[in-house]
């Protein structure tokens, strides 16, 4: 067995590194690993009890740090757009998909679990593209995490009641046995919320005097927390998210769910390199049609809805295309929803494999629709104003102030940025800030001078700044993609003052100094030249 854990770890390193080059996710790399190692490809992987094992720790811990970072605060900073987007399109997804299962063949039961499993997006993967591309604090990027976590909620639920239903035998009251699940699961959480009050701010503060016994009870919580779950007659992944959740409050979460994300992704591995070995190639086959039209329905049907959706809330076509583009797969909890149906009994093994089959397309093409929405934005932008209101009054909005009369346009108000923009306004200059952060902007809009929302990767958004009013664009964003957009739809527009730019390294600054820019900071370089004349002045 040790041979084997060597095995795959070391497969799954050059899986990994493969997938890395194809800048597609591990997820995708771990399960096709699984399939090289199972019955399809060279039956390598023989002791699947100690795998299965570590797949049931993956799968509790992972619904573990989805209960400890449940953030509700997320929601509400976006107002109701997460909850309007996340609840719209688990609905829609779920009903038609349910539709298209059933003309394709499938039982009421199996089209239900295909249906659900449609439905759900990969929270861990979005997060980490977004992050990538440091879009997460982005309007669009909020939206996404806030309707994310909505979907995370209702993955929960469904896996209550579904687990309800499976231990419900046909002579068993459904009625009766919904009301049981209610009150069993009324005094479970009413247990979690003294715990919460009472017992666990205290028991954390004891323990967080010692980073490892923190981890260690931390684990120890989670485990425990699925075998009590699994218990009272829900499933284990139920019982981790409660325990999850019932130290979110606590001020250790931040550390605690940083540190246990390795040793989540270590295990989850295992999860994804079973599922993968369960799979027959063979039966895949006959699976490809329906793969491919409900892999076409996840890449499509879920960003229409939401553009749909955010358009109709006052949102402009390329804020609802950004983010509608997050929830075009399905997610790593589609997987395990499969699996634990195999387990209840409703699903048969070719099902599980076109659920996982849907996984691996949607995930793959959906990963380079985010990585080049952009591009792709572009292409796209003449088709897309019937997502969008003549007057999309939520951003607009925030961009009231940008016609009044300004010499400097600031783009990009972190450290940076917001120094400068206070050393320009002591100096009497009259300046307007952009930033595409909602909070950032909301929190300088307090300090009484003209701020407004903005990406200025965005050529229509730089249509809307008073360009002829202003001697000078000043960004102080680093990354060489965005100025070069923003540099694009300056010269769109016309612009005939002075551009400065910041950037990281001399380098970057050669190639825009050759593009025409007028002024290139290089803020730390900049900083270290005046601190070193300073140091030697006499």
């Amino acid at each position: 067995m040790f041979a084997q854990i060597g095995m795959i770890l070391g497969l799954a390193v050059l899986g990994g590194v493969l997938a890395q080059q194809l800048r597609q996710p591990l997820i995708v790399a771990f399960i096709g690993v699984g399939i090289l190692l199972g019955p399809s490809g060279f039956s390598l992987v023989e002791q699947r009890t100690e795998i299965e094992l570590f797949a049931r720790l993956g799968i509790a811990l992972l619904l573990f740090v989805v209960g400890l970072k449940l953030d509700l605060h997320i929601i509400r900073s976006v107002g109701p757009v997460a909850l309007a987007s996340g609840l719209g399109q688990v609905l829609f997804t779920s009903a038609l998909g349910y539709v298209i299962a059933l003309g394709l063949g499938m039982s009421s039961v199996t089209a239900l679990y295909v249906a659900v499993a449609l439905t759900f997006s990969s929270t861990i993967i979005i997060v980490k593209l977004l992050s990538d591309k440091r879009e997460v604090d982005s309007l669009h990027g909020r939206i996404a995490v806030g309707f994310l976590i909505v979907q995370d909620i209702v993955v929960v639920l469904v896996m209550i009641g579904l687990t309800a239903y499976g231990q419900a035998d046909g002579d068993v009251n459904m009625g009766w046995e919904a009301l049981k699940v209610l009150l069993t699961g009324a005094a479970m959480l009413s247990g979690v919320a003294l715990l919460m009050r009472y017992v666990l701010p205290g028991l954390l503060h004891r323990l967080a005097h010692s980073s490892e016994l923190l981890m260690l009870f931390a684990i120890a919580w989670a485990v425990v927390g699925a075998m009590v779950g699994d218990a009272l007659g829900f499933s284990k992944e139920v019982g981790a998210f409660l325990a999850g959740v019932s130290i979110a409050s606590t001020p250790y979460r931040e550390q605690v769910a940083s540190r246990l994300v390795s040793l989540r992704d270590f295990l989850l591995l295992f999860f994804f390199i079973e599922l993968g070995a369960t799979l027959n190639l063979g039966t895949l086959g006959a699976q490809l049609g329906a793969s491919a039209l409900l892999s076409l329905f996840v890449l499509i049907g879920n960003p229409l809805i939401v553009m749909a959706i955010m358009g109709y809330m006052g949102y402009r076509k390329r804020t609802g295309f950004l983010a509608g583009l997050t929830v075009a797969q399905i997610s790593e909890f589609s997987l395990i929803l499969a699996a634990m149906g195999l387990a209840l009994g409703h699903l048969q093994q070719e099902t599980v494999g076109l659920i996982t089959l849907v996984g691996l397309i949607t995930i793959s093409v959906s990963t380079y629709m985010i990585l080049y929405s952009h591009a792709i934005y572009e292409r796209l932008a003449p088709w897309l104003s019937i997502f969008e209101r003549q007057v999309p009054h939520r951003e607009l909005g925030n961009q009231a102030d940008a016609n009044k009369t300004v010499d400097v346009l600031l783009i990009g108000l972190g450290r940076y940025g917001a120094a400068l923009a206070s050393d320009l306004r002591q100096r009497g200059c009259r300046l307007l800030a952009v930033d595409f952060d909602p909070t950032t902007v909301e929190q300088h809009a307090r300090s009484h001078y003209q701020v407004c929302y903005g990406d200025a990767e965005d050529p229509e958004f730089v249509a809307t700044l008073p360009l002829q009013q202003a001697s000078w664009v000043v960004s102080t964003i680093r990354d060489p993609m965005v100025n070069r957009m923003l540099l694009h739809g300056l010269r769109q527009q016309g612009f005939a003052g002075k551009v400065a730019i910041a950037v990281s390294h001399h380098r970057d600054a050669r190639r825009f100094e050759k593009e025409g820019v007028d002024l290139v900071l290089v803020p730390y370089a900049d900083a270290a030249r005046e601190a070193a004349i300073r140091v030697m002045a006499p």
